[in-house]
């Protein structure tokens, strides 16, 4: 037996018979921060699942990341591969459709294995040709395929968080790693495709000591401190979540995460200064809507707990949800208006998406609103809506979502200097606190917070709106005040940053900043074991990061979801 593992080919965010452009495979610069121009995050994620599931079974595999069709061809004819995976989400059916095509032509003896999301559309079997379909959870669907044992203990992949990274035009190093805890969400929110996947909770990292042991081998064979924690509702489980603080503070360790936690569980926490504590920085938050009320957000007083999140610097990535059965051309505002006066750092605006294997695709589906008509590469939340609704056309719902990232972005300012005001909040909290395990936190974010000054020279150039500015002209204020002066160093690293977004902006002006993620491949258990990163010039070998351990999201989820 001899397994690839693929997500669909590029390339991606143009226009063509497999996808179209404003389908990024940038999750921030695709639907958080995509009205920013230069201010917009900008990086590509890795396929995190494709490696989680190669960790995690005996037979030989290789993992083929972003490969462009010649390579996915090349792999195809050189690796006598019995079992070929594809991964893919629903707006990418036709890409996956077509290597299926390609694996009959050029390696007709092997077996086709769906996956990821897409898998959940109705009557894949009759669009992709395929000999098997994963529904769930992979790892334990390849290892019944192959005949293997089930798992006792997970191993954890150290596979970097993103690759491509810019802010204003300047490159940054990939320095954060990927966490995958475990996948599903008790709370089952209709609209979640990642919930009705999975089902009910998977944990992987079980303990407080599991998520500790992955995290210091990251930091000490790549030198990992920063983490991304896919996990639906990583603070769910308390018990794990306080061993790890305690864990942690023992060792002397300051990692930082990035986390996904519900409103409800944040509130049931005793102090919320355990999180600074734990170094989370950002922590992704549905809101939702003001009018249609969650379970998980019933009672909840978003504002106060925003405030009170921004006051330990911790960054808050609000989601909200266009164009709900309530909405109508004045009841959507007062729901988008609503989570713009809360202040997050960051604010995701996703349209309603019925997509495969939801409760709400099913209840659509039952009452005949979908637009089965509507090619499935449209059908990823960011361009116009797939279904019927009684206020809105499907070019009424596109003009209505950009409006809404521009209402945001004037009201509020850019998104990452929002970032940097909230820091410099929290390093004053920090930094004046009783308790020294705060403190020492404080330290750790002042080096942070003097790297971000650099960037606000070339900020002020760049200013688009009065809410910029006036964000820029407060953070001077308390830079000046915490840190003192700016001094020679940082003038001189001013006028880099200057140069770099310079040039970003040319870019942009000429449509040539959209990032192509590079092709990589990673060979499991075969002879020689390498990793190599490939570019059009040279393929350039890396080395091979092979975690063993105690959700863009999900260890079957083949790229970065911008249908999440």
């Amino acid at each position: 037996m001899k397994l690839l593992l693929t997500s669909v080919f590029g390339p991606y965010a143009v226009d063509d018979e497999f996808g179209r452009k404003d389908n990024k495979m940038e999750l921030f610069d695709n639907q958080i921060t995509r009205e920013q121009g230069i201010f917009s995050y900008r990086f590509n994620h890795s396929s995190f699942g494709l490696y989680f599931m190669a960790e995690n079974i005996r037979t030989p595999t290789t993992v083929l990341d972003f490969p462009t069709v010649d390579r996915f061809i090349e792999e195809l004819r050189s690796g006598a591969y019995t079992h070929v995976g594809i991964s893919f989400i629903a707006p990418n059916l036709k890409k996956a459709a077509h290597m299926a095509k390609l694996v009959r032509e050029h390696a007709p003896r092997a077996r086709i294995i769906l996956g990821g999301h897409g898998a959940a559309v109705e009557n894949i079997e009759e669009l992709v040709d395929c000999d098997h379909v994963c529904r769930g959870e992979g790892v334990g669907f390849l290892r019944e395929l192959f005949k293997e044992q089930p798992v006792e203990r997970y191993r954890h992949p150290l596979v970097y968080s993103a690759m491509n990274r810019h802010v204003m035009g300047v490159p940054l190093p990939q320095e954060a790693g990927v966490l995958i805890p475990g996948v599903g969400c008790p709370n089952r929110c209709r609209f979640c495709a990642t919930a009705h996947f999975f089902g009910q909770y998977i944990p992987f990292l079980e303990t407080g000591r599991d998520v500790y042991e992955v995290c210091r081998r990251y930091e000490e064979e790549l030198g990992v401190t920063d983490f991304g924690v896919l996990d639906e509702n990583f603070l769910k489980q308390r018990t794990r979540m306080e061993e790890l603080v305690d864990l942690m503070e023992a060792d002397g360790r300051r990692w930082t995460f990035s986390i996904f936690s519900s409103a409800e569980t944040l509130t049931a926490l005793p102090n919320l200064d355990i999180l600074a504590r734990m170094g989370v920085s950002v922590i992704w938050i549905g809101v939702e809507s003001k009018h249609e009320t969650y379970e998980k957000n019933r009672g909840i007083d978003f504002k106060e707990l925003f405030a009170a999140l921004q006051l330990r610097g911790i960054s808050v990535l609000a989601s909200t949800i266009a164009f709900l059965e309530h909405h109508d051309k004045e009841t959507i505002w007062e729901d988008l208006d609503h989570a713009i006066s809360l202040r997050p750092e960051y604010l995701q605006f996703m349209e309603l998406g019925p997509l495969p294997g939801t409760a709400l695709y099913t209840a659509y589906k039952k009452e005949g609103k979908l637009l089965e008509e509507t090619p499935w590469e449209e059908n990823h939340g960011q361009g116009k809506i797939w279904f019927s609704h009684p206020s809105f056309t499907r070019e009424e719902s596109e003009d209505y979502l950009r409006r809404a990232f521009v209402r945001d972005y004037e009201t509020n300012g850019a998104s990452f200097l929002r970032m940097i005001e909230t820091g410099l909040r929290g390093y004053e909290y920090l930094r004046n606190h009783d308790d020294p395990r705060l403190r020492a936190r404080a330290k750790q974010r002042e080096k942070e917070l003097r790297q971000m000054r650099y960037f606000l020279f070339a900020s002020g150039r760049f200013s688009e709106n009065p809410a910029t500015d006036s964000l820029l002209e407060r953070i001077r204020r308390e830079y000046r005040r915490l840190l003192g002066r700016a001094g020679l160093r940082c003038a001189l690293m001013s006028v880099v940053v200057f140069g770099f977004a310079v040039v970003w902006a040319v870019k942009m002006k000429l449509g040539r900043s959209t990032l192509q993620p590079p092709t990589v491949a990673k060979r499991y258990r075969q002879e020689p074991f390498f990793m190599v990163e490939e570019t059009p010039a040279a393929r350039t070998p890396l080395p091979a990061a092979t975690g063993v351990g105690p959700r863009t999201d999900c260890p079957v989820l083949g790229q970065a979801d911008s249908a999440r």
